[in-house]
């Protein structure tokens, strides 16, 4: 979900909130705190997920780099030695 879905979802949820009466109004009000917490952690948890991606990639990128030059270095080894032969 990214960040515009969700304070679209946040500003629903708020109306609906407001049509309570100040009884249940004061129930949700009090959970408010941990619900912030939640997505606080959720968004920390994403953003260190999207880092470990972003490594990933670069890792992949550096080993199919790494590939590709062990197999020009193979096809010239291969030469050298059919030439020598």
């Amino acid at each position: 979900m990214d960040e515009k879905a969700f304070q679209e979802q946040i500003s629903e949820l708020l109306v609906e909130v407001q049509r309570f009466p100040e009884l249940n109004k004061q129930r949700i009000d009090d959970t408010t705190p941990t619900t912030s917490a939640r997505h606080e952690k959720l968004k920390k948890s994403v953003a260190s997920l999207q880092g470990s991606l972003d490594y990933l990639r670069l890792s992949i990128k550096y080993l199919t780099f790494d590939l590709e030059a062990t197999k020009r270095e193979n096809r010239m080894l291969r030469r050298m030695l059919e030439e020598g032969n």
